[in-house]
């Protein structure tokens, strides 16, 4: 690095609140603004003193305490995260650094000498000429992100990728044959390599070269790629915290027994999506489930989301040989039919306790996700068929009653085309659809259910008039006295045997909002 400038270069008049403004001939990479509170929380503006306070200048800091607060900045502008939960790769996040290294020779000299601890890299994107930045900027890891490209933006991809010992985030998301001529020069090791995000504009088939490696690659995630036989990207990386293989092509195929030897050894995974486009015939599956070889059940003690797409036979061999304790986020897009291993899956998780729940029902799918901030569980399962959906819901919360006996508060809305619940099901699939939660004490029915659920919760000639719900106290709904007096037998009913039952009407708004997953 050279010889240290000294501190006071700085200057003094410096308070509590640290401004930093760069000059209009500065490069455009780094003209820009940033307020560093030096008191007070990060990301916030200090509180005005309501008493004058004494102030120091910024250059009595030593540097172990600067270096701790762009570390601590360096965090907050990181902990962001996009729609597809990878880190923000936009400008701020990822040259949060060059703001401050330009302020003085002093905090350059330390943001320079600490490039690991400060997590610092060059980011390679569109506008940025690539060339340069190689020849005079310290050698930092590189970051590649990319949307679109231009002719000369992908030459500069290209002479990026060459430097593949410095690589280490890549993110493309680009048309099809621009992936396809960028990736297949990616046929070498990638020794620092940590997060890899490929993703074609419309559905296409990528295949990474054979002898692409990256030993300590610990997100991935690949929408419309195959992986060749062969590769040892799955069996020389085993630190995956992220692997998501998506839009997986017919081409792409592989089979349950190849997966679960891969996933054996990613002790550290947290999030598993494995979607195919399109279904293989259940025969072929079904005949690879015999090759599956008989092997120690998998635990994935990390695991809290997975995400599949797929017929429920290949998913059912998965999952008979999976344990996951900390599962609270599972999503099921189910090409044929039957899920009974899932809702073992689901019951192998020792997170799951349930109190408020929301059940979004629609013709061809069904999402049972968690009313609590704090609890964020979600299952959710498609079926094109109709009939089959009703089965698949109603098997499945009969399978999940475990997890649902301690659910106190259900909210029950409706999902896109849900018509055929309004006219298909009859009373005694209501039934069987409420009867897992036993525990329930307050019941919210969206307008378009009330007809045919307040008739179903009504009893038949010689059923206890406690049978279902019993300890239920509340019952919501939204709409006008029409919904008020469908309910009204019920009510009747359940103050005669002595467990009177309160209607009210709730604000429509109830029925749209989903906490987060």
């Amino acid at each position: 690095m050279g010889m240290r400038p000294p501190r006071g270069l700085c200057g003094s008049n410096f308070n509590h609140i640290l401004v930093v403004t760069h000059s209009p001939d500065m490069p455009d990479c780094l003209s820009s603004n940033i307020c560093l509170p030096l008191v007070g929380r990060l990301g916030q503006r200090a509180p005005e003193p309501t008493r004058k306070i004494p102030h120091s200048p910024i250059h009595s800091l030593n540097d172990d305490v600067l270096l701790n607060i762009f570390h601590l900045y360096q965090l907050d502008v990181s902990n962001v995260y996009d729609e597809d939960g990878d880190p923000n790769f936009e400008w701020d996040y990822q040259r949060w650094w060059y703001k401050l290294a330009q302020v003085c020779q002093w905090w350059r000299y330390l943001i320079l000498a600490s490039p690991s601890h400060l997590d610092l890299h060059l980011l390679c994107t569109h506008g940025v000429p690539i060339a340069d930045m190689l020849a005079h900027s310290p050698p930092l890891p590189l970051t590649i992100n990319y949307r679109e490209t231009t002719e000369e933006d992908e030459k500069d991809i290209l002479l990026a990728l060459r430097h593949s010992d410095r690589v280490h985030y890549i993110r493309l998301n680009l048309s099809t044959p621009k992936l396809r001529k960028i990736i297949t020069t990616m046929d070498e090791q990638f020794p620092i390599l940590e997060r890899m995000y490929i993703r074609p504009w419309i559905d296409g088939s990528l295949v990474l070269p054979r002898t692409f490696q990256a030993p300590h690659l610990r997100h991935l995630f690949l929408r419309s790629a195959a992986l060749p036989i062969g590769s040892p990207l799955l069996t020389t990386t085993v630190g995956f915290v992220t692997l998501r293989l998506e839009d997986i092509p017919s081409s792409a195929y592989f089979s349950p027994s190849y997966l679960l030897t891969r996933l054996s050894l990613m002790p550290q995974l947290a999030f598993l999506s494995i979607r195919f486009r399109s279904p293989l015939p259940t025969g072929d599956v079904e005949s690879q489930m015999f090759d599956i070889p008989i092997m120690t059940p998998i635990t994935l003690p990390n695991l809290h989301r997975f995400s599949f797409q797929g017929v429920s036979t290949y998913l059912e061999g998965l999952l008979a040989r999976i344990s996951a304790p900390a599962l609270i986020y599972l999503d099921i897009v189910l090409l044929t039919f039957v899920v009974p291993r899932v809702l073992q899956f689901v019951g192998t998780s020792e997170t799951l306790h349930l109190t408020a729940v929301r059940l979004n029902l629609g013709d061809h799918e069904f999402i049972l996700r968690s009313d609590e901030s704090m609890v964020p569980f979600c299952l959710k399962v498609q079926c094109i068929d109709f009939d089959r959906q009703v089965s698949s819901t109603v098997q499945s919360l009969a399978a999940l009653q475990p997890v649902l006996s301690g659910v106190e508060r259900l909210v029950l809305s409706h999902g896109w085309r849900c018509q055929s619940w309004h006219n298909l099901v009859d009373r005694t699939l209501w039934r069987e659809l409420l009867r897992p939660f036993g525990n329930l004490k307050t019941l919210h029915v969206h307008d378009s259910f009330v007809g045919k659920l307040a008739r179903s919760l009504q009893t038949d000639d010689g059923e206890p008039p406690l049978e279902l719900l019993p300890k239920l106290e509340e019952v919501g709904y939204s709409g006008g006295d029409d919904a008020r007096d469908a309910f009204t037998p019920f009510i009747d009913e359940r103050q005669i045997a002595g467990h009177p039952v309160n209607l009210t009407m709730v604000d429509i708004s109830e029925f749209w909002r989903w906490m987060p997953p």
